[in-house]
This record gives C-alpha cells, structure tokens and sequence, in this order.
C-alpha cells in the first residue's frame, strides 16, 4: 500500500513508525513531516489544511490510505474531500470532528445521550461570563470554545484567575471563540483511546499524561509535556463502564444525528470515588500519549486502523504485550510562552533506536546535517519494558544522552504511579 499521513509532530512520527514495521506499507508518505520522520518515510511540502492540495498529492501519488494526524485538518473537512473522491482515509468527517472542535457541541452531546460530564454553561460575551463565575465561585474551569492547540483550558483556582481567563479568550487570544465556563472536578485524569467504525467500538489503550510545565505536575498548562501506558487507574472495571456510560452512547448519538463517528475517540477521563466522568473529546491520538501507544502497538497499528476506515471493528482484536511505556517531552526553553527556534541538538546520532528505546521528534528540522529545533515541544523520548519502572529508565537514559542545552525536561514523568 502507499500510505500518506498528515502531520508533523511528535504523533506523527510514532504513527509512521508503528506503520513503518508492517509488510502491508509498501511506500510511506508524511506531510510535512519532520527531521526524524525522515529517517522512516518520504517528506512531503504540502499545505495539509487545504482540501484541494491534499486531494491533487493523494491522486498524483497514487495513495491508498490516508491517516490524517492533528485535528486542524479533520475540523478543514480534508476527510470528506478525500472521501468523496474514493479514498480510503482514518479520520472522521469535519461533522464528527465538532467532538474537537467545539466544546459546546460535545456538551450537547453529552447532554443528548446522558453521558456524564461536568456541569456547564456557554457565553458570548465577558460581561456574562464574568458574572457567572462570581456566581458560581471558584475553583472553576475556563475553556475556549474552539481549537486551541490543547493551551485553551485554564483550571482557575480564584475568581480572579477565572476572569483573566476569560478575558483572555475575548481579547482573540485563540481566535473568534466563545467561552464555556465549567464545574471543577477533582479526581486522577486519565485518558483512554477507542476506535470508531461508525457503528462499533475497539478500545485500544489506556495513558496518563502529565499537562503543566514544572515538577510535580504544577506551573503553566502545555500541551503535554510526558506520558506514560497504561494507565493504572483505568481498571478494567472503569474501562467497561466508562464504554457502557460514555463511549457508547455517545457513537449512538452522532449515528442518531447522521454524523456517524470514524476514528479514534480520545476521551480524557476524571475518575472519582469509582466513577469516571467526561472532561472533553479530541478526534485524533493525544501528543505525546501517542508515542506511549505506538512504541506498545507497534506493526499492528496499520491493521487497527484499516480495520477502522474499513469498517472491520467487530472482527478485529488488539494483541497486548504485558508491558509499559513512558515518554518525556524535551522542549525550547520558555515554552508554552516564547521560546527560540534554530538551536542545535547534538548526541542523537550516537543513540541506538530499538523498538524499545525511540527518540520520537516534533519540531524539528535539518539544517546542513544538524538537527535544530523548529517548535515548543522537540523530542520525545520514549522507552518501553516489563515494568513502568523499566519504560521510566529507559526513557531517561535516552534524555541523558541528548545534548541541547536550549532546551528543558521534567524529571518526574510517571511520579504518581511509579510511587
């Protein structure tokens, strides 16, 4: 097969990875891609938000499958261009895609189908959002309505906050957005990965990640800065009802709504007192979960996601290792705020890749045979083992051996479970 996918990031490198390792990929196409994407696939300059170029590379290019990575595409409604025009594509269609791309569609949603989440009211206009969050107190959730590079969320924990919050969002902070005002809920997040045919379900694996910048999971939101599967907290005990309460009936609603789901539903879970409640849905493979996923999944990927876009879910099953993975994001100092591009990462050459230990990149680019850092979020370094404990090794030994001093890491990934 001749497989193209969309993206250039950290998920996308794991992705063409996994993909990589199957006999069914016969030539591997990633656009844009990146330094490290190079190694395992052709690179492809190509403007993936637009429906027309991607359509022209895929008929030139004689495609077969097209697995389209980040959500700014799938919210472009690339996936019906490529449908309409008879590919095969992973990735649901810019209808479904309101899952992502609107968080006031996923509470409708939610509401519609009894699938329990937070609390939540939706506003226009500053005024009225402040004087609800004086209302309700804090602490309190802020969100912007749209896509916001997983940075739109801010968990206040005073009024005060809330309303720099959502002050913030009006002020085009993440474009013309609205504001959704949300009851905190405490408990231990999770998240869990399933995928979608449009009529039956497959969950596929189980992560934690780790959100803010500094240790001991405090400072700044980003969009992750490590992560580690499976996720302890997902019992199989939660995991059968968190399909039975949330998953399922949220595919049955968008089925009922004639937007039937195809994809990976990626439901970032808070599990309280053995209950777990929707905090949002993404349409697409978290970053950096997604490399903990992958490094597990290996080959198989391909298979799980052509059962997907072929609608071959009921007959399909995922082959677990007993085994753990944990990633730790590197990245340009000062980030989620401003950072430096074009700095030099030096010791990736001396690095021995297995399916094991893998350097996964995101923003990254060559320049004159040096690797240089193009993005927030650079490297992930991900390691696989019997144990966290092992993934947790191998994965900073990784760390230790990259010189760049541009750029920063936390030393706790996994400090919850590995306590």
């Amino acid at each position: 097969m001749n497989i193209l996918i969309l993206g250039g990031g950290g998920r996308e490198h794991a992705l063409a990875w996994a993909i990589r390792q199957n006999p069914k990929c016969d030539r591997l196409i990633v656009a844009p891609g990146n330094a490290g994407i190079a190694g395992v696939a052709d690179c492809a300059d190509l403007n993936i938000n637009s429906r027309a170029e991607v359509l022209e590379f895929a008929e030139d290019n004689a495609i077969d499958f097209v697995v389209i990575g980040p959500e700014a595409p799938l919210a472009a409604g690339v996936s019906d261009a490529l449908r309409g025009a008879g590919f095969l594509v992973f990735g649901p269609s810019q209808a479904a895609a309101q899952l992502e791309a609107s968080k006031t569609f996923t509470k409708e949603i939610c509401d519609a189908c009894g699938a329990p989440t937070a609390a939540w009211a939706r506003f226009t206009d500053a005024a009225s959002a402040r004087d609800h969050v004086t209302a309700q107190g804090a602490p309190i959730v802020i969100k912007a309505d749209g896509l916001a590079a997983g940075k739109g969320v801010t968990v206040a924990e005073t009024i005060e906050q809330a309303h720099q919050a959502i002050d913030l969002i009006f002020e085009g902070e993440f474009g013309d957005t609205s504001v959704v005002v949300e009851e905190f809920m405490a408990g231990a997040e999770a998240s869990f990965f399933v995928l979608c045919d449009g009529t039956d379900c497959l969950p596929i694996g189980t992560a934690q990640d780790h959100k803010r910048a500094g240790e001991g999971d405090t400072g700044p939101n980003t969009g992750g800065m490590g992560a580690y599967s499976p996720a302890p907290v997902l019992t199989e005990a939660l995991q059968a009802q968190v399909m039975e309460r949330i998953i399922r009936p949220t595919v049955a609603e968008m089925s009922r709504r004639n937007n039937p789901f195809q994809g990976v539903l990626y439901a970032g879970l808070m599990i309280a007192e053995g209950h777990a409640r929707l905090v949002e849905y993404n349409v697409r493979f978290g970053d950096p979960e997604c490399q903990a996923l992958m490094i597990r999944l290996g080959a198989q990927a391909l298979d799980l996601l052509l059962a997907c876009a072929t609608g071959r879910l009921a007959e399909t099953s995922v082959n677990w290792a007993d085994d753990h993975a944990l990633t730790v994001v590197m990245a340009a100092k000062g980030y989620p705020g401003s950072y430096k591009k074009g700095s030099e990462i030096n010791g990736l050459d001396d690095i021995t890749e297995s399916s094991f230990e893998m350097v996964f990149h995101a923003g990254t680019t060559e320049v004159d045979g040096r690797i240089t850092a193009t993005g927030g979020r650079v490297l992930a370094c991900t390691g696989r083992g019997a144990t966290l404990a092992e993934a947790h090794e191998r994965a900073y030994r990784l760390i230790d051996a990259i010189d760049w001093p541009e750029g920063f890491h936390r030393r706790d990934i996994g400090w919850r479970a590995l306590s």
